[in-house]
């Protein structure tokens, strides 16, 4: 059965295995393995998802099959560097489900709930960052409304990926 749940700090060794196994399954590929793993041992360790699972501002949710982690999704205020972003303005930071349960809808669901929590508060415009090459991914957030806004090279190692900022306005209660 699956079940979405906020994370909590004890999640954090969860969260840190799942975000490494979800970013190397998508995108590994992509990248000479020296980067990839300074990429992983920089953004992913435990200390980290502990510190941002800590943090009154940024929520993560896990996506769980019996029990099992299987995806997460994490928001929080915009970090991204466009110069409309505005204080208030939230963030979608991370969408990710390992490959064997993608397209089951369940992104979806992951998703309608960050963008839940980060409106809230009542409407505000909303942020996230995609790769430029992910095609799927960027049709999946146009039907949620978000549309190019911009773009950023985005460092994995030594790498520079070339991302697309994706903003949805607020949209009237």
């Amino acid at each position: 059965m699956y079940s979405i749940r906020r994370a909590t700090v004890d999640d954090a060794p969860t969260l840190s295995a799942l975000a490494a196994r979800t970013f190397t399954e998508t995108f590994g590929h992509l990248y000479p393995p020296q980067d990839l793993q300074d990429f992983i041992d920089e953004s992913y360790t435990v200390e980290r998802q502990r510190t941002i699972l800590a943090h009154p501002d940024y929520a993560v949710w896990l996506l769980e099959l019996d029990g099992e982690a299987v995806g997460h999704a994490a928001a929080g205020p915009c970090g991204l560097p466009h110069p409309e972003v505005k204080p208030g303005d939230g963030e979608l930071k991370r969408l990710y489900l390992v490959k064997t349960q993608q397209s089951c809808g369940w992104g979806s669901r992951l998703l309608e709930t960050a963008l839940t929590w980060l409106e809230r508060d009542g409407p505000r415009t909303l942020w996230l960052g995609v790769w430029s090459e992910n095609f799927g991914a960027q049709r999946f957030y146009a039907r949620y409304g978000f549309e190019k806004a911009g773009e950023y090279l985005f460092p994995v190692g030594d790498t520079n990926d070339l991302e697309f900022i994706l903003r949805r306005l607020p949209h009237p209660a």
